[in-house]
């Protein structure tokens, strides 16, 4: 039976029809602009956590679309910044690294607002990526960037910021302009094989994307000064005999100040956070979900490699 699995799994995934198109795309920009947004709007589902705060991604995750003719496989990177520490540091190195490996580029700027100091910084490393790669700028928030006038200006200045090889404009967050982006994405990437099953839409294991919609409720329900000091380990992820899944975890923040926050009064913020994150869990995962969270502080732990590591950031010695 298992033989036969195999080989009907290969049989299904693998085998491709001519003329198929794939190749990895790395989606860059400014920190908070909308990539894991776009990214999830792409995929028709959520595999990417997207918050109002800035520097939410802090990992290299894949999104994968896959279509009979095509499979596209989207580096969702940390934003490109100035960084202040270790962890800032590990965050703009992965983005980079993703460039370079990457068959493709977005490169996506809000085009409700002028052209930004953090657009011109990412901007700034395109010139190490050869001149073979494809890149295509995305124009996202095209709804707001205002009256005619105002509009062409301001698509004018953010298509000045680099060459590209297309551009196109977006509404990410309504699913605006998406179809169009794939399609002519896909018609630049080379002829090549299936990289994954057509059912895989990440390359995070499902303990990871858990964490990570763990930490998104935290950084939406928490106050201006704790976000950038939550980070989220799960240690137990384990289904139980009636079907439910037991996943405990940890969040850990830098101050002592920082976990009453986070706890609240009572508890009231940590019930919020866990109700919250549940919920995501369970829509993502389709399955009874029991969540078991504590925080800790974990003092100055952005600025410590060793803690990053023990984290689960692939920091480099």
């Amino acid at each position: 039976m298992v033989e036969e699995y195999l080989a009907g799994t290969e049989d299904d995934h693998f085998q491709i029809p001519e003329g198929h198109r794939s190749g990895f795309v790395a989606v860059i920009g400014k920190p908070n602009v909308g990539k894991s947004t776009l990214i999830n709007a792409i995929l028709g589902e959520k595999v990417a956590i997207a918050t109002p705060k800035p520097q939410t991604t802090r990992i290299q995750q894949l999104g994968i679309l896959t279509r009979s003719d095509a499979q596209v496989i989207f580096i969702d990177t940390p934003g490109i910044h100035k960084p202040q520490h270790a962890l800032g540091k590990f965050m703009v190195e992965t983005a980079v690294r993703a460039l370079q490996d990457a068959d493709g580029i977005l490169f996506l700027t809000d085009v409700s607002h002028d052209i930004t100091a953090e657009d011109r910084n990412v901007a700034g490393y395109l010139p190490e990526i050869g001149a073979e790669n494809v890149l295509i700028r995305v124009l996202n928030k095209v709804d707001l960037a205002g009256a005619p006038l105002e509009y062409q200006r301001r698509v004018d200045e953010h298509l000045g910021l680099c060459p590209f090889t297309e551009w196109l404009t977006t509404i990410a967050s309504e699913g605006k302009g998406i179809n169009d982006l794939v399609e002519t994405l896909i018609q630049h990437l080379p002829e090549g094989p299936r990289y994954y099953p057509p059912d895989q839409v990440s390359d995070l294991w499902t303990r990871e994307i858990a964490a990570e919609m763990i930490r998104e409720a935290a950084l939406l329900l928490t106050q201006e000064e704790v976000p950038h000091s939550v980070a989220v380990a799960v240690n137990e992820f384990k289904e139980r005999p009636n079907g439910m899944l037991y996943i405990s975890a940890e969040l850990y923040v830098e101050r002592d100040s920082q976990k009453g926050i986070v706890v609240g009064k009572g508890g009231r913020m940590i019930k919020q956070i866990s109700s919250q994150a549940r919920e995501e869990i369970e829509a993502f995962l389709k399955q009874r979900v029991y969540l078991d969270l504590h925080v800790k502080v974990l003092k100055n732990w952005r600025r410590d490699e060793n803690a990053l590591r023990r984290l689960g950031y692939r920091i480099e010695r």
